[in-house]
């Protein structure tokens, strides 16, 4: 039954924005290292986008696990948007394959993983456009369809870095996510532009705004000691705003950076309690 509903995801995929890339060495490290763990490629038209996405799905269970990527490769320099966000780490990826929940989704974000040498959308949607409505309604739709596809009732939402931001702009629209994690989470991405003087993200939305809209799922959120991309006020901050004043949701993870550190003290963080809820 689960690969007859991938089976639809390709089928009915006919157009949008991103999809597996089968061609291009950026997308052939994670396509090998999905395969190694048993996690099938697929993709899922929704909304205006194609997602690519790579999953497990095991015996039947309650709840479905969904990774969302970060903001991949998305600036070539400081000022020059890059022609490809497809990451050059697959940090995420080797996140979700040490998950041994039953089933498991990594879900890339519009531009990543493209068909051809070339994303099939335009590069303000991994710019300035990365959180607009129509990405989190299509960010959304995938999600839907990839917990019709498993079977569950309930879904775990895991976001790393601009990932994070996307997962509680989802969680803040359902009522079927049980937990909610977040990586070095973007989520207030006004702050960390002003933070590190760039231009505001002009058309997206902004987590921060939807902090008290998910104060009732249980979460946690990991924070890196050595980040210079997101500040710890930021994550501070958000969790304050869900009425969090203690940061009791909040965990720095010693010996990480932005980038690096996460895998191998990916299990233990897994196991942490959440807060809330």
């Amino acid at each position: 039954m689960r690969r007859f509903f991938l089976a639809l995801f390709i089928f009915f995929s006919a157009s949008g924005c991103a999809a597996i890339n089968q061609s291009s060495d950026r997308g052939y490290p994670a396509e090998k290292i999905a395969s190694s763990y048993g996690f099938e490629k697929f993709y899922i038209h929704a909304g205006q986008f194609r997602l690519a996405a790579f999953g497990r799905f095991g015996k039947p269970a309650e709840s479905v696990t969904i990774y969302i990527e970060g903001d991949g490769h998305a600036w070539q320099t400081r000022s020059l948007v890059s022609l490809d966000p497809t990451p050059l780490n697959p940090l995420v990826l080797l996140l979700a394959v040490k998950d041994d929940s039953s089933n498991v989704v990594y879900l890339a974000r519009p531009g990543q993983y493209p068909v051809s040498l070339k994303p099939d959308c335009g590069n303000e949607y991994w710019a300035a456009k990365r959180f607009a409505p129509e990405v989190i309604e299509s960010m959304n739709q995938a999600v839907s369809q990839i917990k019709q596809s498993s079977g569950a009732e309930k879904i775990e939402l895991i976001g790393y870095s601009g990932g994070a931001a996307i997962a509680v702009l989802i969680a803040a629209q359902r009522q079927d996510v049980s937990s909610l994690r977040t990586i070095a989470g973007n989520l207030d991405h006004e702050a960390i532009s002003r933070f590190h003087r760039v231009d505001l993200l002009a058309g997206s939305l902004n987590p921060i705004d939807y902090a008290s809209n998910i104060s009732n799922i249980p979460q946690r959120h990991f924070a890196a000691e050595n980040d210079k991309i997101v500040p710890l006020v930021i994550l501070q901050s958000f969790v304050e705003r869900e009425g969090d004043i203690d940061h009791k949701s909040l965990s720095v993870v010693k010996g990480t950076t932005h980038d690096s550190g996460w895998e191998k003290k990916w299990s233990e963080l897994i196991s942490l309690p959440f807060f809330g809820g």
